[in-house]
């Protein structure tokens, strides 16, 4: 039995990751424990989460001509996701991130995005019957606006299914908002694109922007989903404890897009704690992709 068709279009990273005390203020400088490479990128850990959540993923991007290149790919291979499509840049190295991880888990990130920003509106021209051809197309904003801008514009009407991670938070006004099926925003991501000064408002600001759904999430505060005219729908979060975030949003923006991804009648309190729990299990180990939870790790936890 095959899973739902999931495809990501997106980044693809090496993470170096700090652990250290604290985040530096500006100017200061904090003596980090350790320094740890793993791969990532808001796109490639959105592939992977989902690949090991039960979907059938193609991943499409690029890389760089370079080890770190060579290193995404294998990993691609080594999770089940499908990146026959990703492409080498020859005049661009891979992109890579810089992350600073506090002892609570809260963290800072900085992006040098290398052969993400040769990710054009070419290339997804080149594969768009592929992308079209899924259940869910998974977005993020590490590539190019006009690149997303543009994939938005060449989907047929209806399928597939988007849902859009609109981090890091940019300006949308280029983009196709009707054609996106449900946004996954932090509460800062969200504060930020509304011009809101709080989650309620803000919703209804990108509500009114045209996307079908909103889903926000709150760190420890769970998660809420927002429909145009409906109540809101709340999760609480669940009870881990936190010592990596740096790929929970991914892990929930993920979880979100296998439930999506299924036939049938969708209960949206049901997708929105899948997603949930996903992203809390994200949040206990460090690292990107040896953070990202199986299904079963994710239904073991929603059955507790």
């Amino acid at each position: 039995m095959t899973g739902p068709r999931i495809a990501v279009l997106g980044s693809a990273n090496i993470d170096l990751v700090c652990r250290v005390p604290r985040l530096p203020k500006p100017g200061e400088t904090v003596r980090a424990s350790s320094v740890s490479r793993y791969l990532g990128g808001k796109g490639a850990n959105q592939a992977v989460a989902a690949a090991r959540l039960g979907a059938e993923v193609r991943f499409f991007g690029r890389v760089g001509e370079d080890s770190f290149g060579e290193m995404l790919l294998a990993g691609f291979q080594e999770n089940g996701v499908d990146a026959s499509a990703v492409t080498r840049c020859a005049s661009r190295p891979s992109g890579t991130a810089t992350i600073w991880v506090a002892d609570g888990g809260e963290n800072s990130i900085v992006i040098a995005e290398g052969a993400n920003g040769q990710v054009d509106p070419a290339y997804v021209d080149r594969n768009i019957d592929a992308l079209a051809d899924a259940d869910v197309l998974l977005l993020q904003l590490e590539i190019p606006l006009e690149t997303v801008a543009h994939m938005l514009r060449r989907l047929p009407q209806g399928k597939p299914k988007v849902v859009l991670d609109p981090a890091p938070a940019s300006p949308m006004d280029s983009l196709r908002m009707s054609r996106i099926d449900c946004l996954t925003p932090n509460e800062e991501e969200l504060i930020a694109l509304s011009g809101e000064s709080d989650c309620a408002s803000g919703t209804q600001v990108l509500l009114g922007m045209g996307a079908g759904m909103v889903a926000c999430t709150l760190g420890e505060k769970g998660a809420v989903l927002s429909r145009e005219g409906r109540p809101s729908l709340e999760v609480p979060a669940f009870p881990v404890v936190s010592k990596d975030s740096t790929a929970a949003g991914d892990a929930f923006a993920a979880g979100l897009a296998v439930y999506l991804a299924q036939s049938g009648e969708i209960d949206l309190l049901e997708a929105v704690r899948f997603a949930c729990a996903a992203g809390a299990l994200a949040a206990t180990q460090p690292g990107a992709w040896p953070s990202l939870p199986s299904r079963e790790d994710v239904l073991r936890l929603l059955n507790a």
